[in-house]
């Protein structure tokens, strides 16, 4: 009996270290069919997680080199598969759901695709947010840390621009999807970040709009000022991206805004600490915090175990009442080195 191609990829998918578990009613193959033709879907479901070219893949899989790069380039074009250079030029490998194939569907995102998405975020996507280590980490603009704190590159976003040799900018595809099914949020569409080392990266692309390091700057404080929580992947080397998130739309937020999920992502190194001096008790700063760390009594007070050390508050304060401070170091969660550490650790805790 001939297999599902859709079925073979989704468990594909769900065999790497992200997940992409099955659904109640099937919504998972529902997508994938939205996404993928049938040859297609069969193609991608015997990549692997190395870049192999299409001489290698015709060797291993059978059929026409110059066919089969054609297929291969067509999904790569169309963010479903990953193309890069390798030892044997250019090689194609797998693409996790999420953060990958969803995420790189910006432009094609319409009103049946943010159905059947938030159908399947609704029924399985939770799954994946259980699992610890977290898919992503919050990490505080630089300008939010007291200046007698050290921070390093990987725990501030200022730090990881200023590193970068190139910058793009996307819409956000979770604010989009939410508007498209009617539910969307006032929070600016084009703020997510794409950071390149090799410069020009972004100059003939399509989806990503090149922009320099100031616009990058920028838009990390306009992020901030909209109450946006700055968040990365979660693993300190190799950070090419930074999701300025919210509750109400971000697919990892709201994990804990919809989905009931505590630690549906991972802490920065710093906790909100409040001048009981300076404090005057406004309480604008409880209106911007995404997570309910805030309360009022004479003075603004942080509960400890909810604030995620984003930094959002700090901007709010016309006193400059509140900053960011380093965490006790029994309080500090261990970063993942590389992705794939990261990856090594989700796979052992999924049972993989």
């Amino acid at each position: 009996m001939q297999t599902n191609p859709y079925k073979q990829l989704a468990e594909r998918l769900d065999a790497l270290p992200n997940g992409f578990p099955a659904a109640q009613d099937g919504v998972e193959l529902r997508l994938l069919e939205k996404l993928f033709t049938p040859q297609e879907a069969a193609l991608t479901a015997q990549l692997s997680t190395s870049f192999e070219s299409a001489e290698q893949l015709a060797a291993r899989l059978g059929g026409e080199s110059a066919a089969l790069r054609q297929q291969l380039k067509s999904l790569s074009r169309r963010g479903l598969i990953e193309a890069g250079r390798s030892e044997n030029g250019l090689g194609y490998r797998l693409l996790p759901f999420v953060v990958g194939i969803y995420e790189m569907q910006v432009n094609n995102m319409d009103v049946e695709l943010a159905r059947l998405f938030e159908t399947y975020f609704m029924q399985a996507f939770g799954q994946t947010l259980r699992v610890q280590p977290q898919v992503h980490r919050v990490i505080p603009i630089g300008e939010s840390v007291r200046n007698n704190m050290e921070v390093h590159p990987f725990e501030s976003a200022s730090d990881l621009v200023n590193g970068a040799q190139a910058w793009g900018l996307l819409d956000c595809i979770c604010r989009k999807q939410k508007a498209l099914i009617g539910e969307g949020c006032e929070h600016p569409l084009d703020v997510c970040m794409i950071l390149e080392q090799r410069p020009g990266a972004f100059d003939n692309n399509t989806t990503i709009r090149a922009i320099d390091r100031d616009q990058a700057l920028a838009t990390l404080r306009r992020a901030a000022e909209a109450g946006l929580v700055h968040s990365v992947s979660n693993n300190e080397q190799g950070l090419h991206y930074i999701c300025n998130c919210c509750t109400c739309s971000c697919g990892i937020l709201r994990g804990m805004a919809n989905l009931g999920i505590a630690n549906v992502v991972a802490r920065s190194a710093f906790v909100n600490q409040v001048d009981e001096i300076l404090c005057s008790a406004c309480g604008i700063c409880l209106d911007t915090c995404q997570f309910d760390a805030l309360t009022l009594e004479s003075v603004a007070v942080v509960d400890g175990i909810r604030c995620v050390g984003c930094g959002v508050c700090v901007l709010s304060c016309s006193n400059e009442a509140m900053g960011l401070v380093r965490r006790p170091d029994d309080e500090i969660l261990p970063i993942p080195a590389t992705l794939d550490d990261w990856g090594a650790r989700r796979s052992a805790a999924r049972g993989l």
